[in-house]
């Protein structure tokens, strides 16, 4: 990433644009501009292009952006350059539904193992990743150069499991569990509210 700052909500709309990108057929030209953008995604002209100029400078008067080249530039920005390791925490359903998405990879993420406390979700093979008993995690973490963990456990043990995954080396924590979590200035945070979403959701239709 470059030495400045990027402001939080122009980062967290950085991989909307990527997939929009990445989305588009050949057919649609090998230039796109912001205009054609913010309408695809149905955000204001003029945050796009804020966005975008700070990851990639102005696109060129009445041409816009070289897609390929605004694809790298945004996946730069957002360190997809590397592939980050990641570990599971908690092999329910819904972490069960994330270890098996291969969609992660595409944005630089390898999730290379799932933990469980449960002995009936532990299991190993070549053609699934690997779900570990929870006390191998600390070691596991070291021994691979894990960066970020992924929560999916319940509210009653997420922070002990979060204190866990800080103490393994983590910089970066993805929380499902609904329930805040504490984490040192130098770890990232991000709280995945699935009842929140779901009742915006329902807001737009009542």
């Amino acid at each position: 990433m470059n030495g400045y700052a990027i402001p939080k909500a122009t980062l967290g709309r950085l991989p909307q644009y990527l997939a929009y990108l990445k989305a588009l057929p050949e057919i649609k030209g090998a230039t796109i501009s912001a205009t054609a953008i913010a309408k695809g995604l149905s955000l204001g002209d003029v945050q796009v292009r804020k966005d975008l100029a700070t990851v990639s400078g102005a696109g060129k008067p009445k041409v816009g952006y070289e897609r390929a080249a605004l694809i790298s530039d945004i996946e730069r920005h957002l360190g997809y350059e590397g592939v980050t390791n990641a570990v599971l925490i908690g092999a329910g359903k819904l972490g069960k539904a994330l270890l098996d998405f291969d969609g992660f990879l595409e944005y630089g993420v390898r999730i290379v193992a799932g933990f469980d406390c449960n002995d009936h979700a532990i299991k190993t093979g070549k053609n699934a990743t690997e779900i570990l008993p929870i006390k191998e995690l600390g070691d596991y973490c070291r021994a691979h150069d894990v960066r970020l963990g992924i929560i999916t456990v319940g509210q009653g043990s997420a922070q002990e499991v979060c204190d866990a995954l800080v103490l393994s080396g983590v910089r970066a924590i993805w929380n499902f569990a609904p329930c805040a979590l504490n984490v040192p200035a130098n770890v990232a945070l991000k709280q995945e509210n699935l009842a929140l979403s779901l009742a915006h959701l329902k807001s737009q239709i009542s």
